[in-house]
Protein backbone atom coordinates (compact mmCIF):
# COMPACT_ATOMS: atom_id res chain seq x y z
CA UNK A 1 0.00 0.00 0.00
CA UNK A 2 1.36 3.59 -0.81
CA UNK A 3 0.57 6.62 1.42
CA UNK A 4 -2.41 8.77 0.89
CA UNK A 5 -1.86 11.95 -1.37
CA UNK A 6 -1.91 15.02 0.75
CA UNK A 7 -4.84 16.68 0.84
CA UNK A 8 -5.86 20.09 2.36
CA UNK A 9 -5.77 20.80 5.88
CA UNK A 10 -9.36 20.80 6.42
CA UNK A 11 -9.73 17.42 4.38
CA UNK A 12 -6.86 15.52 6.22
CA UNK A 13 -8.55 16.93 9.60
CA UNK A 14 -11.81 15.51 8.67
CA UNK A 15 -9.94 12.19 7.64
CA UNK A 16 -8.31 11.78 10.40
CA UNK A 17 -10.29 12.89 13.21
CA UNK A 18 -10.81 9.25 14.29
CA UNK A 19 -6.86 9.07 15.49
CA UNK A 20 -7.03 12.50 17.25
CA UNK A 21 -10.23 12.17 20.00
CA UNK A 22 -9.47 12.51 23.62
CA UNK A 23 -9.82 9.40 25.74
CA UNK A 24 -10.25 9.23 29.27
CA UNK A 25 -7.74 7.26 31.00
CA UNK A 26 -8.47 6.91 34.60
CA UNK A 27 -7.13 10.28 35.95
CA UNK A 28 -6.05 11.84 33.08
CA UNK A 29 -7.43 11.91 29.56
CA UNK A 30 -5.35 11.28 26.58
CA UNK A 31 -5.14 14.13 23.85
CA UNK A 32 -5.18 11.13 21.06
CA UNK A 33 -5.82 7.67 20.47
CA UNK A 34 -2.26 6.77 19.60
CA UNK A 35 -0.15 4.62 21.67
CA UNK A 36 3.39 3.65 21.40
CA UNK A 37 3.96 0.13 21.80
CA UNK A 38 5.59 -1.60 24.28
CA UNK A 39 9.12 -2.68 22.83
CA UNK A 40 12.28 -4.03 24.54
CA UNK A 41 15.19 -2.32 24.02
CA UNK A 42 17.90 -3.09 26.18
CA UNK A 43 19.48 0.05 26.91
CA UNK A 44 18.99 -0.38 30.86
CA UNK A 45 22.45 -1.51 32.41
CA UNK A 46 21.74 -3.63 35.62
CA UNK A 47 18.08 -2.79 35.01
CA UNK A 48 18.05 0.97 35.45
CA UNK A 49 16.81 2.85 32.65
CA UNK A 50 19.11 6.11 32.42
CA UNK A 51 19.10 9.49 31.11
CA UNK A 52 19.08 8.51 27.41
CA UNK A 53 16.02 6.12 28.04
CA UNK A 54 14.12 9.06 29.58
CA UNK A 55 14.97 11.17 26.32
CA UNK A 56 13.92 8.09 24.06
CA UNK A 57 10.10 8.39 25.73
CA UNK A 58 10.13 12.05 26.04
CA UNK A 59 10.78 12.34 22.59
CA UNK A 60 7.44 10.18 21.48
CA UNK A 61 5.81 11.85 23.87
CA UNK A 62 6.41 15.25 22.41
CA UNK A 63 6.55 13.69 18.86
CA UNK A 64 2.30 13.32 19.97
CA UNK A 65 2.02 10.33 21.15
CA UNK A 66 -1.13 9.88 23.99
CA UNK A 67 -0.13 7.74 25.64
CA UNK A 68 3.24 5.31 25.91
CA UNK A 69 3.43 1.97 26.98
CA UNK A 70 7.33 1.12 27.93
CA UNK A 71 9.29 -1.52 27.46
CA UNK A 72 8.54 -4.84 29.68
CA UNK A 73 10.13 -4.19 32.58
CA UNK A 74 10.80 -7.51 35.16
CA UNK A 75 8.89 -8.47 37.87
CA UNK A 76 10.44 -9.05 41.12
CA UNK A 77 9.75 -12.81 40.72
CA UNK A 78 13.53 -14.73 39.90
CA UNK A 79 12.94 -16.11 36.86
CA UNK A 80 11.30 -13.35 35.44
CA UNK A 81 14.51 -12.06 33.12
CA UNK A 82 15.47 -13.72 30.27
CA UNK A 83 17.41 -11.11 29.00
CA UNK A 84 20.35 -8.52 30.13
CA UNK A 85 19.90 -4.61 30.29
CA UNK A 86 16.21 -5.04 30.29
CA UNK A 87 14.56 -2.52 33.40
CA UNK A 88 13.88 -3.69 36.57
CA UNK A 89 10.54 -2.31 38.35
CA UNK A 90 12.21 -2.83 41.99
CA UNK A 91 15.24 -1.06 43.96
CA UNK A 92 16.00 2.63 45.03
CA UNK A 93 18.31 3.27 41.69
CA UNK A 94 15.18 1.94 39.59
CA UNK A 95 12.88 4.01 41.23
CA UNK A 96 14.53 6.73 41.26
CA UNK A 97 15.31 6.06 37.54
CA UNK A 98 11.79 5.69 36.69
CA UNK A 99 10.42 8.60 38.60
CA UNK A 100 12.99 10.77 36.10
CA UNK A 101 11.61 8.73 33.21
CA UNK A 102 7.41 9.45 34.04
CA UNK A 103 8.59 12.94 34.88
CA UNK A 104 10.29 13.55 31.48
CA UNK A 105 6.75 12.03 29.26
CA UNK A 106 4.40 13.99 31.71
CA UNK A 107 6.22 17.23 31.02
CA UNK A 108 6.28 16.31 27.55
CA UNK A 109 2.03 16.10 27.37
CA UNK A 110 1.36 12.27 27.21
CA UNK A 111 1.04 9.96 29.58
CA UNK A 112 3.14 6.82 30.38
CA UNK A 113 2.12 2.66 31.54
CA UNK A 114 4.72 0.53 32.92
CA UNK A 115 4.26 -3.04 31.26
CA UNK A 116 5.07 -5.64 33.77
CA UNK A 117 6.87 -8.43 32.30
CA UNK A 118 7.59 -12.26 33.36
CA UNK A 119 8.99 -14.37 30.67
CA UNK A 120 8.50 -17.75 32.08
CA UNK A 121 9.67 -20.39 29.59
CA UNK A 122 11.53 -17.61 27.25
CA UNK A 123 14.11 -17.18 30.16
CA UNK A 124 17.95 -17.89 29.04
CA UNK A 125 19.95 -19.66 31.74
CA UNK A 126 22.92 -18.05 33.22
CA UNK A 127 21.97 -14.72 33.41
CA UNK A 128 23.08 -12.75 36.78
CA UNK A 129 22.15 -12.36 39.64
CA UNK A 130 20.93 -15.94 39.81
CA UNK A 131 22.85 -18.19 36.71
CA UNK A 132 21.37 -21.50 37.81
CA UNK A 133 18.00 -20.35 38.23
CA UNK A 134 15.17 -21.97 35.48
CA UNK A 135 12.80 -20.83 33.55
CA UNK A 136 9.01 -20.86 34.95
CA UNK A 137 6.09 -22.64 32.85
CA UNK A 138 3.23 -25.01 33.11
CA UNK A 139 5.13 -28.08 32.13
CA UNK A 140 8.86 -28.85 32.61
CA UNK A 141 11.49 -28.51 29.92
CA UNK A 142 14.70 -30.64 30.32
CA UNK A 143 17.38 -29.97 27.23
CA UNK A 144 20.47 -32.60 27.47
CA UNK A 145 19.42 -33.82 31.03
CA UNK A 146 19.48 -29.97 32.06
CA UNK A 147 15.92 -28.32 33.56
CA UNK A 148 15.47 -25.19 31.64
CA UNK A 149 11.77 -24.72 32.41
CA UNK A 150 10.44 -25.71 35.98
CA UNK A 151 7.19 -26.93 36.23
CA UNK A 152 5.05 -24.55 38.44
CA UNK A 153 3.69 -25.69 41.54
CA UNK A 154 0.75 -23.88 43.44
CA UNK A 155 3.76 -21.93 45.62
CA UNK A 156 5.59 -20.51 42.71
CA UNK A 157 2.39 -19.26 40.91
CA UNK A 158 1.45 -17.92 44.09
CA UNK A 159 4.55 -16.37 44.86
CA UNK A 160 4.29 -14.68 41.29
CA UNK A 161 0.94 -13.17 41.70
CA UNK A 162 1.71 -11.69 44.26
CA UNK A 163 5.54 -10.31 42.85
CA UNK A 164 2.73 -8.72 39.76
CA UNK A 165 1.20 -7.02 43.14
CA UNK A 166 4.10 -5.60 44.06
CA UNK A 167 5.14 -4.32 40.74
CA UNK A 168 1.85 -3.12 39.95
CA UNK A 169 1.68 -0.94 43.31
CA UNK A 170 5.35 -0.28 42.58
CA UNK A 171 4.36 1.28 39.49
CA UNK A 172 1.86 3.31 40.70
CA UNK A 173 3.94 4.87 43.78
CA UNK A 174 6.46 6.00 40.98
CA UNK A 175 3.81 7.96 39.20
CA UNK A 176 3.11 5.78 36.12
CA UNK A 177 -0.69 6.28 34.98
CA UNK A 178 -1.34 2.74 34.61
CA UNK A 179 0.19 -0.56 34.28
CA UNK A 180 0.26 -2.96 31.65
CA UNK A 181 0.06 -6.99 31.80
CA UNK A 182 2.43 -8.85 29.40
CA UNK A 183 0.43 -12.05 28.69
CA UNK A 184 1.40 -12.49 25.16
CA UNK A 185 3.83 -13.77 22.81
CA UNK A 186 4.58 -17.18 24.59
CA UNK A 187 5.60 -15.59 27.69
CA UNK A 188 4.53 -16.94 31.34
CA UNK A 189 0.90 -16.02 31.45
CA UNK A 190 0.50 -16.73 27.96
CA UNK A 191 1.90 -20.27 28.12
CA UNK A 192 -0.87 -21.48 30.31
CA UNK A 193 -3.66 -20.20 28.08
CA UNK A 194 -2.05 -22.07 24.95
CA UNK A 195 -3.24 -25.44 25.11
CA UNK A 196 0.14 -26.80 23.35
CA UNK A 197 2.03 -25.55 26.08
CA UNK A 198 -0.25 -26.08 28.94
CA UNK A 199 -0.56 -29.45 29.62
CA UNK A 200 -1.40 -29.74 33.48
CA UNK A 201 -4.02 -31.64 34.85
CA UNK A 202 -4.70 -29.68 37.96
CA UNK A 203 -6.67 -26.33 38.31
CA UNK A 204 -4.30 -24.64 36.27
CA UNK A 205 -4.88 -26.82 33.33
CA UNK A 206 -7.21 -28.63 30.62
CA UNK A 207 -10.42 -26.58 30.33
CA UNK A 208 -9.98 -23.25 29.16
CA UNK A 209 -10.68 -21.79 32.26
CA UNK A 210 -8.45 -22.94 34.04
CA UNK A 211 -5.64 -22.79 31.41
CA UNK A 212 -6.77 -18.79 32.11
CA UNK A 213 -6.73 -18.72 35.78
CA UNK A 214 -3.48 -17.60 36.19
CA UNK A 215 -3.73 -14.72 34.39
CA UNK A 216 -7.53 -14.21 36.04
CA UNK A 217 -5.63 -14.26 39.64
CA UNK A 218 -2.87 -11.89 38.85
CA UNK A 219 -5.35 -9.38 37.66
CA UNK A 220 -7.12 -9.97 40.55
CA UNK A 221 -3.64 -9.38 43.48
CA UNK A 222 -2.91 -6.10 41.03
CA UNK A 223 -6.17 -4.72 41.51
CA UNK A 224 -6.58 -5.25 44.95
CA UNK A 225 -3.10 -3.36 45.17
CA UNK A 226 -3.48 -0.28 43.27
CA UNK A 227 -7.57 0.32 43.53
CA UNK A 228 -10.40 0.18 41.90
CA UNK A 229 -9.13 3.32 39.90
CA UNK A 230 -5.40 2.67 38.44
CA UNK A 231 -5.74 1.45 34.85
CA UNK A 232 -4.77 -1.69 34.00
CA UNK A 233 -4.19 -3.20 30.51
CA UNK A 234 -3.97 -6.85 29.38
CA UNK A 235 -2.11 -7.57 26.30
CA UNK A 236 -2.51 -11.27 24.74
CA UNK A 237 -2.08 -12.55 21.72
CA UNK A 238 -2.30 -15.50 19.50
CA UNK A 239 0.53 -15.89 17.44
CA UNK A 240 4.07 -16.41 19.47
CA UNK A 241 7.48 -15.69 18.70
CA UNK A 242 8.32 -19.14 17.45
CA UNK A 243 4.61 -20.21 16.01
CA UNK A 244 2.93 -17.17 14.13
CA UNK A 245 -0.53 -19.61 13.73
CA UNK A 246 -0.86 -20.25 17.06
CA UNK A 247 -3.80 -19.93 18.81
CA UNK A 248 -5.21 -19.76 22.24
CA UNK A 249 -8.64 -19.65 21.64
CA UNK A 250 -9.60 -21.94 18.36
CA UNK A 251 -13.19 -19.45 17.95
CA UNK A 252 -15.03 -16.68 19.29
CA UNK A 253 -16.81 -18.86 22.06
CA UNK A 254 -13.07 -19.49 23.42
CA UNK A 255 -12.04 -16.30 23.08
CA UNK A 256 -14.36 -14.96 24.79
CA UNK A 257 -13.67 -17.60 27.76
CA UNK A 258 -10.55 -16.04 28.41
CA UNK A 259 -11.37 -12.26 27.89
CA UNK A 260 -14.82 -12.15 30.80
CA UNK A 261 -13.06 -13.14 33.49
CA UNK A 262 -10.14 -10.99 32.61
CA UNK A 263 -12.63 -8.13 32.79
CA UNK A 264 -14.33 -9.08 35.43
CA UNK A 265 -11.35 -9.73 37.81
CA UNK A 266 -9.87 -5.89 36.90
CA UNK A 267 -8.83 -5.26 33.11
CA UNK A 268 -9.82 -1.89 32.34
CA UNK A 269 -8.50 -2.44 28.20
CA UNK A 270 -7.27 -5.30 26.56
CA UNK A 271 -4.21 -4.87 24.01
CA UNK A 272 -4.80 -6.98 21.11
CA UNK A 273 -1.15 -8.12 19.62
CA UNK A 274 -1.66 -9.05 15.79
CA UNK A 275 0.78 -9.33 13.24
CA UNK A 276 -1.28 -7.50 10.89
CA UNK A 277 -4.01 -5.87 12.71
CA UNK A 278 -6.47 -5.62 9.60
CA UNK A 279 -6.58 -9.47 8.94
CA UNK A 280 -9.31 -11.67 10.35
CA UNK A 281 -8.91 -13.88 13.91
CA UNK A 282 -10.30 -16.20 12.14
CA UNK A 283 -11.29 -18.35 9.06
CA UNK A 284 -14.91 -17.13 7.52
CA UNK A 285 -15.00 -13.79 9.83
CA UNK A 286 -14.39 -10.29 8.87
CA UNK A 287 -14.03 -9.08 12.21
CA UNK A 288 -10.44 -8.63 13.55
CA UNK A 289 -9.14 -9.57 16.81
CA UNK A 290 -9.15 -6.21 18.53
CA UNK A 291 -12.92 -6.02 17.01
CA UNK A 292 -13.89 -9.41 18.78
CA UNK A 293 -11.52 -8.40 22.06
CA UNK A 294 -14.18 -5.28 22.07
CA UNK A 295 -16.88 -6.99 21.01
CA UNK A 296 -16.91 -10.26 23.93
CA UNK A 297 -15.40 -8.43 26.46
CA UNK A 298 -17.44 -5.27 26.56
CA UNK A 299 -13.80 -2.78 27.34
CA UNK A 300 -11.89 -0.73 24.98
CA UNK A 301 -9.39 -2.67 23.32
CA UNK A 302 -5.77 -1.14 21.62
CA UNK A 303 -5.31 -2.09 18.24
CA UNK A 304 -2.19 -3.14 16.85
CA UNK A 305 -0.12 -4.94 14.28
CA UNK A 306 2.27 -3.01 11.86
CA UNK A 307 0.84 0.07 11.40
CA UNK A 308 1.81 2.53 8.54
CA UNK A 309 4.39 0.06 7.36
CA UNK A 310 4.34 -2.16 4.07
CA UNK A 311 5.67 -5.71 6.11
CA UNK A 312 4.71 -7.11 9.79
CA UNK A 313 8.07 -7.84 12.09
CA UNK A 314 9.69 -10.62 11.80
CA UNK A 315 11.16 -12.84 14.96
CA UNK A 316 14.39 -13.88 15.09
CA UNK A 317 13.20 -17.45 15.08
CA UNK A 318 11.78 -16.66 11.59
CA UNK A 319 13.90 -14.08 10.24
CA UNK A 320 16.23 -15.24 7.48
CA UNK A 321 20.07 -15.11 7.93
CA UNK A 322 20.57 -11.69 6.15
CA UNK A 323 16.93 -10.44 5.60
CA UNK A 324 16.72 -6.48 6.15
CA UNK A 325 14.73 -5.42 9.02
CA UNK A 326 13.62 -2.63 6.85
CA UNK A 327 9.91 -1.38 5.79
CA UNK A 328 8.13 0.98 3.74
CA UNK A 329 5.84 3.33 4.73
CA UNK A 330 2.14 2.14 3.94
CA UNK A 331 -1.31 4.00 4.03
CA UNK A 332 -3.56 4.43 7.38
CA UNK A 333 -6.55 4.50 5.14
CA UNK A 334 -7.25 0.89 6.76
CA UNK A 335 -6.79 2.58 10.24
CA UNK A 336 -8.81 5.03 10.15
CA UNK A 337 -11.71 3.14 8.34
CA UNK A 338 -11.28 0.54 11.61
CA UNK A 339 -11.36 3.58 13.76
CA UNK A 340 -13.93 5.12 12.04
CA UNK A 341 -16.21 1.80 12.53
CA UNK A 342 -15.03 1.76 16.31
CA UNK A 343 -13.63 -1.79 15.87
CA UNK A 344 -10.79 -0.52 18.40
CA UNK A 345 -10.50 2.41 20.47
CA UNK A 346 -6.86 3.24 20.43
CA UNK A 347 -4.02 2.01 18.17
CA UNK A 348 -0.51 1.43 19.18
CA UNK A 349 2.25 2.02 17.16
CA UNK A 350 5.56 0.38 17.13
CA UNK A 351 8.62 -0.05 14.57
CA UNK A 352 6.97 3.60 12.79
CA UNK A 353 7.50 5.30 15.90
CA UNK A 354 10.66 4.16 16.59
CA UNK A 355 11.74 5.03 12.71
CA UNK A 356 10.27 8.35 13.89
CA UNK A 357 10.21 10.29 17.21
CA UNK A 358 7.25 12.37 15.84
CA UNK A 359 5.18 10.29 13.96
CA UNK A 360 1.88 11.35 15.59
CA UNK A 361 3.02 14.99 15.27
CA UNK A 362 3.67 14.43 11.31
CA UNK A 363 0.25 12.32 10.74
CA UNK A 364 -1.79 14.81 12.56
CA UNK A 365 -0.50 17.71 10.97
CA UNK A 366 -0.80 15.21 7.30
CA UNK A 367 2.79 15.62 6.56
CA UNK A 368 3.47 11.97 5.43
CA UNK A 369 6.31 12.95 3.26
CA UNK A 370 8.22 13.72 6.18
CA UNK A 371 7.61 10.59 7.87
CA UNK A 372 10.85 8.62 8.12
CA UNK A 373 11.08 4.81 7.20
CA UNK A 374 12.18 2.52 8.98
CA UNK A 375 16.04 0.99 8.82
CA UNK A 376 17.45 -1.64 10.54
CA UNK A 377 19.19 0.62 12.98
CA UNK A 378 16.11 1.57 14.06
CA UNK A 379 15.82 -1.29 15.89
CA UNK A 380 19.24 -1.31 18.00
CA UNK A 381 19.61 2.17 18.52
CA UNK A 382 17.56 4.29 20.96
CA UNK A 383 17.56 7.11 19.02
Amino acid sequence: MSLPAPASSAAQADGLAPLFRPFTFGARVLSNRIVMAPMTRRHSPNGVPGEDVAAYYARRARGGAGLIITEGVYIDHPGAPALTHVPLISGYEVVAAWNDVVDAVHAAGASIACQLWHTGPGRTLGLPPRPTEPGYGPAEIQVDGALVVKAMTTDDIADVVASYARGARQAQLIGFDGVEIHGAHGYLLDSFLWPRTNTRTDDYGGPIENRARFAVEVVMAIRKAVGPEFPVIFRFSQWKTTDYAARIADDEVELAAILRPLADAGVDVFHASARRFWEPAYPGSRKTLAALARELSGRPVIGVGSVGLDRPHESLAFRKKGASTAAGLASLDPLVDAMSRDEFDLVAVGRAMLADAAWAAKVCAGEFEQIQALEPHCLTNLT
